[in-house]
């Protein structure tokens, strides 16, 4: 079976994976798609060895965000976890805003944060940054479908972003921050949607083991 859960906030997709398997009592379940734990929403849960091969497949779709970017600082994680530096600047204009978030849609270059879960040399770029070493994160190109402003009053501006596979929202708030000059970092992301898999119709775990039943019961 793949089913859509709706990940809280405070959990990593590992902790929502277990949560998973202790609801439904199989070994065998993978998701498509990371998401941080300071983020929330959508995830691909594929229960069962059959379903969880097909995973891979879902993880090239498209994919949906509403995220908060702060401006006026800076973030060593490029989000809310990070250390904070505040930057000197001037608030910008609506229409600066949206010249610099223009430059983003397209196919683009982008560097992952150091605090990832990329491998550099087989050893992931978090653990590399948290013994206190700058991992060389190298530029990889992207596809970002749309970027559209829904709200700005200084420090925060809320975008609405869709997106192609390995575009990382947390970079993204970071290099509009670098255009405008007043650094940016993440302060809050949603993921609404994975192609067809919506916030909407999505479950929360403990909604998993009641879906199961009633599927079993069907047969």
């Amino acid at each position: 079976m793949i089913i859509a859960i709706y990940k809280p906030k405070g959990i990593t997709s590992h902790d929502a994976i277990d949560q998973v398997r202790r609801a439904t009592g199989e070994k065998k379940v993978g998701h498509a798609g990371t998401l941080d734990p300071l983020a929330r929403g959508l995830l691909v849960i594929g229960i069962g060895k059959e379903f969880t091969k097909k995973l891979s497949e879902i993880v090239g779709k498209e994919k949906e965000y509403i995220s908060t970017i702060k401006l006026g600082a800076t973030s060593t994680t490029d989000d809310e976890e990070g250390d904070k530096e505040e930057v000197l600047c001037k608030e910008p204009a609506e229409n600066e805003i949206k010249s610099a978030i223009d430059r983003f849609v397209g196919e683009i270059l982008q560097i992952p944060p150091a605090f990832s879960a990329l491998k550099i040399k087989g050893e992931r770029a978090y653990k590399i940054a948290r013994k206190g070493y700058t991992p060389e994160m190298k530029p990889r190109k992207v596809s970002v479908k749309s970027i559209e402003l829904l709200e700005y009053k200084w420090p925060h501006l809320k975008l609405r972003v869709v997106t192609g596979p390995g575009v990382y929202i947390r970079s993204l708030a970071r290099d509009i921050g670098e255009v405008l000059k007043t650094g940016g970092y993440l302060s809050d992301l949603e993921r609404v949607r994975i192609g067809e898999f919506t916030k909407e119709k999505s479950l929360s775990i403990s909604e998993v083991e009641k879906v199961l039943i009633q599927n079993k019961d069907a047969k």
